[in-house]
C-alpha cells in the first residue's frame, strides 16, 4: 500500500535514522520478531527487524562480500561451508560463487525471513535457493552446530542480528566451543561484531570469548551506509594465524582461482588486505595480541 509514513530504526534510544516509505510490502509478526518490509525513495528496498535496519538493495552488497569473500578466499580451499542466520540469501548466493564450494548448508530460525525475502528481495537471493549445492534448513543454528560432526566445515558464516533477542544466543562460549569442534584444521568463523563506534562491548565481549577457544582471533571492517555509525566490524576467529597475513597478488590469484573477480562491487584483493588494518579506536578491543598485529 502507498503511504508517506516515515520508519524510524530504534536500535539507539538517542541517536538513528529513518526513512521515507514510498510502499509498504509485508508486516509480519513471526514467532520470533516483527518483520517489515518495505520500498524506499532513497535505498530500494528495506527489511527491518525487531525496528533495526538489516538490509536495503542499495547497499547489501557492502555487508554480503565482505561477510563471504574475505573468509572464503583468505582459506583459498573451503568446500564445505556452514551460514547461520542470512535468510534474506545474499550471503549464500555468493558462497555459491566460489568455484571450489562443494557444499553451502544454510540454518535460519525464521522461516519467515526466507519467505519474505523470496517474494519480495528475489535479486538478494537470486538462484542460490535452487543451486544443488546448497541446503537451506529453517532451524535453530545453535542445535545444528552442537549436532554437526567434528572438522565438518571449513568456514563459518554467521549473520545475526546484534546480540539481543534471537541472536543472542549465537554469541555464547557453547556456540563458539562447537564452532571450533566442526571446523576442520584451517578452519575459521567470522560475525557481525556491531559498529565499535556505538558497540565497543560488542566486539569487546565477543572477541574475548572467541579467544578462548581459537588461536587467531581479530576484526576486519566495512563501511556500510545504512549501518549507522562508522565502519562495521566483522569479527574472525581462526585456528591458522596465517590466514590473514596474505599478500595482495596472493588475495587476486585465490580470488581469481574461484571465479568471483569482476563480479564484486566492493570487495578487492585490495581492500580485503587493507580490511584488517584497523583504527586504534577499533584496535584497542580486541586481544592484546591481535590488537597489537593491527593498531
Amino acid at each position: 500500500m502507498a503511504t508517506d509514513s516515515w520508519i524510524n530504526e530504534t536500535l539507539y534510544a538517542d541517536w538513528g535514522q529513518r526513512f521515507l516509505v514510498k510502499r509498504e510490502l509485508a508486516r509480519v509478526r513471526s514467532a520470533f520478531q516483527d518483520i517489515v518490509l518495505f520500498e524506499s525513495f532513497s535505498h530500494g528496498r528495506v527489511m527491518v527487524l525487531d525496528g533495526v535496519i538489516q538490509i536495503t538493495e542499495r547497499d547489501e552488497f557492502v555487508y554480503q562480500e565482505m561477510l563471504t569473500h574475505v573468509p572464503l578466499v583468505a582459506h583459498g580451499a573451503a568446500a564445505n561451508v556452514l551460514i547461520i542466520g542470512a535468510g534474506d540469501g545474499g550471503v549464500l548466493r555468493r558462497v555459491l560463487q566460489h568455484r571450489g564450494v562443494k557444499r553451502a548448508v544454510m540454518v535460519e530460525i525464521d522461516g519467515e525471513v526466507i519467505r519474505l525475502a523470496k517474494q519480495f528481495l528475489p535479486k538478494i537471493g537470486g538462484d542460490a535457493w535452487n543451486d544443488p549445492r546448497a541446503e537451506v534448513i529453517v532451524g535453530d543454528g545453535i542445535d545444528y552446530v552442537k549436532r554437526a560432526p567434528d572438522a565438518a566445515f571449513d568456514v563459518i558464516i554467521v549473520d545475526s542480528t546484534d546480540p539481543i533477542g534471537v541472536g543472542e544466543v549465537l554469541f555464547t562460549d557453547e556456540f563458539y566451543a562447537n564452532s571450533a569442534r566442526i571446523l576442520t584444521a584451517r578452519g575459521l568463523v567470522v560475525n557481525q561484531c556491531g559498529v565499535p563506534f556505538m558497540q565497543a562491548g560488542e566486539l569487546r565481549e565477543t572477541s574475548a570469548r572467541r579467544a578462548k577457544f581459537f588461536p587467531h582471533v581479530t576484526a576486519y571492517v566495512a563501511a556500510v551506509p545504512t549501518y549507522v555509525g562508522g565502519f562495521m566490524t566483522l569479527g574472525w576467529a581462526a585456528k591458522d594465524a596465517s590466514l590473514t597475513q596474505a599478500s595482495v597478488d596472493t588475495i587476486h590469484a585465490r580470488a581469481d582461482a574461484s571465479g568471483i573477480l569482476g563480479t564484486t562491487r566492493y570487495w578487492t584483493p585490495d581492500i580485503h588486505v587493507g580490511a584488517f588494518n584497523l583504527p586504534p579506536y577499533i584496535a584497542g578491543h580486541l586481544p592484546m595480541s591481535a590488537a597489537g598485529d593491527h593498531a
